[in-house]
Formats: structure tokens, sequence, C-alpha cells
């Protein structure tokens, strides 16, 4: 059969295409999301790993109906429980049989998404339908989502708008901190964000948090859909501790890498502490997850679902879905590893985006690591990688705080203290680096020395004199000098952006 290449235009103005061969937008209920094999999520699955034992809790607007989340490979019920951390309602469906579950499903306890954004999370993260090979329509072997036999917390802080308060995200922290041995809670993932206002140890979310890595949760944060400028982190991804996640697409070619780049509204690094931000890349454009189609976001942009059960969304949430269900095959494998160690392994085994010199394509800044590989990431033995130079438990206690190697040059480039070298500069602004690849085996120099920490000094400045927004001034005794209440602040999903 000869090859024949379709490109379709889009409402918003943006446009994709495709060869022969190369995949499919819409197959009906039935497909390939591809983005597990970006990752190589679906050779963990082959082998056998899909996430089972492990517990992942997502913080979001709620979940959908839907039998591809609700319930694993084998049919079982996956939800641990549902926590209304708006109205502080629990509802613990962990010991319900199938009948009951059901009702509870059709009682609307466990649909309560009107928004949309949680549910497509959760589908990036689990959803358990097995993926058809796009080729000869048989199944592949690998599933929709990236961890479809974890279990799921879900915990709703997330109005039917997209918008959510501070309070009922730290709500959901607690809840999640305080009952991480019942459910064996694992993973927690953040895929929203809030401005940033003050440092990073002094936001209560980013309190909530810290508390949150320091009890044994691997917490993975999308880096904001606010980019490209750099600085441009929101909370909580702006904590140096936890996986902060950037996105980027494989511009409608799945099977083809050459095309592969950061997307254009991925925010980008440092933080204003001089941490390097984001950690690592995954997929994030043009994802596709399930979506009631009576939501709020498949009814505002209807030409991205098909009227089944997908629909297709850009953004950094779904890159830190991805990492959120890699970190669960993580687990799966090694139940013994730290949130430090995963966080290690997944920045030891990422590929960078490098030139045809060999060089960083891209900024740290930009991509931190690289592409996730979560097959290499399962195999990697490395420790003591990451989070290096700091305290936890005393950034906490309020005892010591903490900063990282970036710097600003008189000229407004940013830089890493001590490294001078091609991508390790952020000149120009952003770079649209055509052509370049995700490198297997890059040796960084002088290793992860750019993301260690170093006890903050009072005085540290940027160049241009940055001051916090609204010009928010702390008083002694870390108070808003203004009045500015936290119990106020809102937090909202990312962002919509244009499919990349």
């Amino acid at each position: 059969m000869s090859q024949y290449q379709v490109r379709f235009h889009l409402s918003d103005g943006s446009y994709g295409q495709f060869t022969f061969g190369e995949g499919m937008m819409l197959q009906g209920r039935d497909r390939d999301t591809f983005f597990p094999t970006v990752v190589t999520a679906d050779k963990a699955h082959r082998n056998g790993l899909t996430g089972a034992g492990v517990t992942i809790a997502v913080i979001d607007s709620g979940l959908s109906r839907d039998n591809n989340l609700q319930f694993d490979i084998a049919g079982n019920n996956r939800l641990a429980a549902v926590y209304d951390a708006v109205g502080d309602k629990l509802t613990d469906t962990a010991l319900l049989d199938s009948n009951t579950f059901g009702d509870l499903v059709r009682s609307g306890i466990a649909d309560d998404d009107g928004f949309g954004h949680g549910a497509h999370i959760a589908s990036v993260i689990v959803h358990s339908k097995e993926s058809l090979d796009i080729t000869s329509g048989e199944s592949s072997g690998s599933f929709n989502g990236i961890a479809p036999n974890a279990r799921l917390l879900v915990i709703k802080a997330i109005d039917d708008n997209g918008n959510g308060s501070y309070a009922d995200v730290i709500r959901g922290i607690d809840f999640i901190i305080n009952n991480k041995n019942k459910y064996n809670i694992r993973v927690l993932n953040l895929s929203l964000s809030a401005p940033v206002k003050s440092h990073y140890w002094q936001d209560p979310l980013n309190q909530a948090v810290m508390r949150a890595w320091a009890a044994g949760i691997v917490v993975v944060a999308s880096a904001g859909n606010n980019g490209p400028d750099p600085m441009s982190i929101g909370v909580p991804g702006n904590v140096p501790y936890v996986i902060t996640v950037g996105a980027m697409t494989d511009s409608f070619t799945p099977t083809d890498i050459s095309d592969d780049k950061l997307v254009s509204f991925s925010s980008s690094g440092p933080t204003y502490e001089g941490f390097v931000k984001p950690e690592v890349m995954a997929p994030g454009g043009h994802i596709l997850g399930s979506m009631n189609k009576n939501s709020y976001l498949a009814t505002t942009h209807p030409e991205y679902h098909d009227l089944n059960r997908w629909f297709m969304m850009s953004g950094t949430s779904q890159a830190a879905a991805v990492v959120s269900g890699s970190v669960a095959l993580m687990l799966e494998h090694n139940p013994e590893l730290t949130p430090d160690e995963v966080k290690c392994r997944l920045m030891m085994s990422a590929n960078p985006a490098l030139d045809e010199q060999g060089q960083l394509a891209v900024s740290i800044f930009q991509q931190g690591s690289g592409l996730i590989d979560v097959t290499k990431a399962i195999n990697n033995l490395a420790f003591g990688c990451a989070n290096q130079g700091l305290d936890i438990d005393a950034d906490i206690a309020g005892q010591q705080h903490f900063g990282g190697r970036s710097r600003q040059h008189e000229n407004g480039d940013f830089y890493i203290s001590g490294l001078e070298g091609t991508g390790y500069v952020w000149a120009d602004g952003y770079v649209w680096a055509d052509g370049y690849v995700w490198a297997d085996g890059y040796v960084w120099a002088d290793g992860y020395v750019w993301a260690d920490g170093y006890v903050w000094a009072d005085g540290y400045v940027w160049a241009d004199g940055y001051v916090w927004a609204d010009g928010y001034v702390w008083a002694d005794g870390y108070v808003w000098a203004d009045g500015y209440v936290w119990a106020d602040s809102r937090i909202s999903s990312n962002v919509w952006v244009s499919q990349e």
C-alpha cells in the first residue's frame, strides 16, 4: 500500500498531519493513545509492570463515570476512596462489592467531575483499556494509561469551572498524609498551579507538599502552562524537593521522533530561589484521555471531543500525569524506593535533547534532565543524585531554607554557577531547536551538581532586582505586611492552551 499524508486544520488555527502508518487521531473507543510508547511504558506493560499494589492520589476536579477509570485490567474496583475536600466528605469505596460499587457510580458520588480535567488526568495515569496496534488492529500488549492496575484515591478540590482554594487543596493533602498507610498512598499527582507570591518555603500550600514528601509520598507537580519565559514555574512546582514536569510533543507523528520538541507553553525555570526546574519532560501535546462529553471543557471545546469518551488536551498537567503513572511502575518493581531515589532515577535515566554536535539543544531551564524513559528508570540503580544539600525536615521546621545554583548575568542571561557550557545558559529567550534528538547515555558535566542546593543566604537577589508580585513585602514572623490572607488564595487547573 502506498504512503499518503493527511493534514487537518483545527479551529484555533493549529494543525496536525499524519503519514500512513504513523497514527490516527480518532479510532472510536478502541485506540492507541501513543504516549505510553513515547516514555517506554509499553515495554514495561509487556514485561508485566502495570502499577499493581500502588495507590496514586489525584487532587483535581473529581472523576467521571468510565469503567476504564474506575476498574483495573481485571475489572476490579480500583478506587481506594473518594474524598470531597470542599465539603470534607469521605466515601470509602475500597471494601465495596461490585454491585454496591455500581450503585455508587450510578449515584454520582464517583461521577462528579463537572469540569473534566480530573477525569482526563486520571485517564492518562490509569486507563485500563488495552491499546490496539494501529496497523494490524490487534492487541499491542500495552494499555491506554501508564499504570492501568494502579489504585486511585480521588480528591475533589477543584470546582466545575476549574478553580479551587488553597484551603481545600491543603485539606486534601493533609487527608492524604494522614491516610497514607491505610490506602498505601505512594504517589501524589498535582496537575494544578497558582502564581508564585513568596519564597517556596513561605507558601502554605508548598509547606503541605513538603510534608507529603517528607512522609514518603512521591509528589509529582506540573510546571505550569505559562511558558516559555524563564522564571515562570508556578506553585507547587517551585518546591525544590518534588518532581516538576514540563511538556514535549511528538508533533502528531508518534512513530517519528525526528520532529519531537518542547511545547511552547511549558513553564520554565529557574525558580526565584535559583533551582533548575523542571526536572524532567513528558508528553503533554494533544494527549488523548477520557472525558464526559457534557463536562465544561468538552462543551467549551467540542472540536476536541469525539463524542465517545475521548478528548484531546494539551498541557503540563497531562505531562505530570504521565510521570505519576511512571512512578507507580517504578514502585511496583521496587516498593522500597524513597521519594528522593525515585526522583534520582527518573532524572538519571532521562534522555536530554541534543543537537547534531552532541550538545544540549535546549537549556536545562526548559528541559531539566530531558524526556523520561520509564523502562530505563525501572532498571536504574542510581542513588544520591537528587535533593543533595537539602534538608527537608529543617526546611519544614523553619530552621533552614535553601537556594539553587542558578545565577543571572548583568545582561539578564541565566546560568549555572560553575557551569558555562552550551545548554547551561539561558540566552536569547526560548529556543525552538528543530531536528534535535532525545539522546541515550548523555554524560552531564560535573554530574547533577546543577540540581544541588545550599543554605539560603540573606541578600541574594537577581540582577533585575525582582520584587514579589504586587509589591508584597514580608514582615517579621512571615506575615504579609499588607495583610494578605493566605486562606483566600486561589489555585486552578493549568490554563487552556492550543494543541501542539
